[in-house]
C-alpha cells in the first residue's frame, strides 16, 4: 500500500457512534492516556504541524477523530483517557464512546492494528494496562509506541525497552517502537508497522 501522506484529512469527529464512518477502508486506532503524546504523533505521522487537533486542556474533547490518509486509510484517533481532573459525567461518556469504538463500530473488522501510546518516561499507567488487557483479550493485533523519548538518555531507553519486553502484558504486543514527535525518532518504523498491518486479509 502506497500511501500520499500529504493527502490526509479529518473525516469526521464523531461524538456517537452512529457517526463512525460507514466506507469499507481499513482502520487504524491510536489509543493513551490524556497528555500522552497522541495527537503531537499523529501530526507528526503526517508530517504536518496541526492536522489532528492538539488540546491544551488534556481530555477536554471526547470525540473519535478519524483521519482519512489519501482515501485508503483511517487513522483513527480515540479519546485519551485516565484525566484525573475529568468529571465522572465525561468519564462515562469516554468509556461509552471508546467501548461503542469497539463493539459498536459498523467496520471493526477492518481495524487492522491498535497503536496503544505509553508514556516512555514512566512506563505503562493502570489505565494502560487495562486497555492493553482488552486488546489482549479480544485478540485484536496491536503495538505499543513509547512517546517522548527524546527526554531520555541512552541508558533510560534500554531500560524501558527491556521493562516492556518483559512485562507479561506488554509483551504481547506485535512491535515496540520508541518515538518522539520532536525529533522523528520512530516515525518510519511506525509508518512500516501501520501499512504491513493495513495490507494483511
Amino acid at each position: 500500500m502506497k500511501l500520499n501522506l500529504n493527502n490526509a484529512e479529518l473525516k469526521i469527529s464523531a461524538g456517537l457512534p452512529k457517526q463512525f464512518p460507514s466506507d469499507r477502508v481499513p482502520q487504524v486506532a491510536f489509543a493513551g492516556r490524556s497528555n500522552v503524546g497522541k495527537s503531537s504523533l499523529i501530526n507528526s505521522l503526517l508530517g504536518r504541524k496541526s492536522r489532528a487537533r492538539v488540546s491544551g486542556s488534556p481530555g477536554k474533547t471526547i470525540t473519535v477523530n478519524f483521519y482519512s490518509v489519501d482515501k485508503k486509510l483511517y487513522l483513527v484517533d480515540l479519546p485519551g483517557y485516565g484525566y484525573a481532573k475529568r468529571t465522572f459525567e465525561d468519564k462515562k461518556k469516554w468509556s461509552a464512546l471508546t467501548d461503542g469504538y469497539f463493539t459498536r463500530n459498523p467496520n471493526i473488522d477492518l481495524l487492522k492494528l491498535t497503536v496503544q501510546l505509553v508514556d516512555s518516561r514512566i512506563g505503562p499507567t493502570e489505565d494502560d494496562y487495562n486497555m492493553i488487557g482488552y486488546l489482549v483479550e479480544t485478540n485484536s493485533p496491536f503495538i505499543i509506541v513509547a512517546t517522548k523519548c527524546d527526554k531520555l538518555n541512552a541508558t533510560e531507553k534500554k531500560k524501558i525497552t527491556e521493562a516492556l519486553a518483559d512485562d507479561e502484558l506488554t509483551s504481547k504486543a506485535d512491535a515496540v517502537i520508541l518515538y518522539s514527535a520532536v525529533s522523528g525518532t520512530g516515525r518510519e518504523e511506525l509508518l512500516r508497522e501501520i501499512i504491513s498491518h493495513a495490507e494483511k486479509e
